[in-house]
């Protein structure tokens, strides 16, 4: 557990690259369930075990990201923008032998309460905020739909391994936001970490190679992108209602979100409503 930061960028790549990512223990639960019914499963089955489970979709995907095919070339990246696409990329008997022994959040992080509760915060952001990304993609008829639910289910893994890697930190910020309510991350994040997470992220997704797709929809500079947009305001809708309806900006939100599906304002809240509600 790191307890101070990290002097560079490249430091924590480096320590976050190598440190484990652990799982939900529903998912480890769920996979001793399916692995003993190995023969019966295919990709789309295990998928829809996992979906959940933001940190075992980056395990899975960072695992198949780094593998190459020999008749390529040692150049040729592995493209799996989807749980299903990765499965079937690594087959069924070589998942369950790649993942057969897992660490789960509650074991990483046994006797700290508030760390875990922190985790779970995010963790259900998250679920939110892909839920939010795919129903504007459905409704934009977006043929990636599939790939911005999973860009908007990890685009905050960053602090998700900072609360099990580094929850004294990432409590710290918390802490801190909480005292002042007006003070930004980026900021908050540079005073106790000495770095930004959306920087970290998007480090981690290059050294682990993940989908070239996922580093565009999240990167944060990437304003004109549609599908960028896409995940950005379903991640700013789920980060403002995150505990209730009646945050400030979330005018300015359904505005841009009814730009973006070519709706009234009304109806935009409405369906943004209706989604949560599913």
């Amino acid at each position: 557990m790191l307890t101070a930061p990290l002097p560079t960028l490249e430091a924590w790549t480096a320590h976050f690259a190598a440190a484990p990512i652990p799982v939900l223990p529903r998912t480890a639960d769920a996979m001793d369930w399916l692995r003993g019914r190995e023969d019966d499963l295919d990709a789309h089955s295990i998928a829809e075990f996992l979906a959940g489970d933001p940190l075992m979709t980056l395990k899975l995907l960072s695992h198949v990201a780094t593998l190459r095919r020999p008749a390529f070339g040692e150049d040729d990246e592995v493209v799996a923008e989807t749980l299903t696409a990765a499965l079937v990329y690594l087959g069924v008997s070589p998942f369950f032998r790649a993942f057969d022994t897992l660490l789960t959040t509650e074991e990483l992080l046994s006797g700290r309460p508030e760390a875990l509760a922190g985790l779970h915060d995010v963790l259900s952001r998250a679920a939110r905020a892909a839920v939010f990304s795919l129903g504007f993609a459905v409704h934009r008829m977006d043929a990636d739909a599939p790939a911005l639910y999973h860009a908007a289910l990890l685009n905050d893994f960053a602090e998700m391994l900072l609360w099990c890697h580094a929850p004294d930190l990432a409590l710290e910020i918390r802490a801190r936001q909480r005292r002042d309510p007006t003070l930004r991350s980026a900021q908050v994040q540079m005073d106790v970490l000495h770095i930004r997470l959306p920087e970290l992220e998007q480090a981690l997704m290059r050294t682990w190679r993940l989908p070239q797709m996922w580093r565009r929809l999240t990167d944060e500079r990437a304003t004109t992108d549609l599908q960028a947009r896409n995940v950005t305001l379903a991640i700013r809708l789920a980060r403002h209602t995150q505990h209730g309806w009646d945050n400030a900006a979330l005018p300015d939100d359904i505005a841009d979100i009814a730009a973006l599906l070519n709706l009234s304002p009304a109806a935009a809240e409405k369906k943004v409503r209706d989604l949560d509600s599913d």
